[in-house]
């Protein structure tokens, strides 16, 4: 229980230290609707508005829903990324993770899982894409291997190489950089 107490710790300070980050640079901006709960005060009359993360409205209960109606139970060090906070953008190091925004979290995720490469390539062999790696491919969870972090070559569909034990040993060692 410690461990999962220094790892739940460790994965909020991470995203926090990015987010804010992003913040401070003014790179927490998009040229589409933002959701109202994550719309920044102020905004200049463009096209471009910033967002601001806010916390995670994510219910365990939310998660269990979306865990049947995908079939994949997300890692624990997974699920606490996902009740931490709302974004528009996170990327860390090479690695730019799905959107979350307060009312369509689900939707982005079902994109990332089964559209932005056919079923057939990943999922349905065992391998739940969360996030994107800088134009080479997908990090995915490797169902096979107790939810091992791979990476999955967009130029080779059969090329799964092993990563990180899990989610957070992917956090920690890439916000490192």
């Amino acid at each position: 229980m410690e461990e999962l107490n220094h790892e739940e710790g460790r994965i909020k300070e991470i995203v926090d230290r990015t987010l804010n980050f992003w913040i401070e640079n003014e790179l927490n901006q998009l040229p589409c609707d933002i959701e109202i709960e994550m719309l920044a005060p102020d905004q200049p009359d463009e096209e471009w508005k910033f967002w601001l993360p806010v916390t995670s409205t994510v219910t365990d209960a939310e998660l269990q829903e979306f865990e049947l109606e995908t079939g994949f139970i997300f890692p624990d060090d997974f699920k606490i990324f996902l009740k931490h906070k709302h974004f528009y953008e996170l990327q860390i190091s090479e690695v730019s993770f799905c959107s979350l925004p307060v009312s369509t979290w689900r939707a982005s995720l079902r994109e990332m899982m089964f559209e932005t490469y056919s079923r057939e390539f990943l999922f349905d062999k065992g391998y739940v894409p969360f996030a994107i790696y800088s134009d080479w491919g997908l990090l995915c969870f490797d169902t096979h291997n107790n939810n091992a972090v791979v990476l999955w070559d967009h130029e080779d569909e059969d090329s799964f190489e092993y990563q990180y034990p899990n989610f957070y040993e992917l956090l920690a060692e890439i916000s490192k950089v």
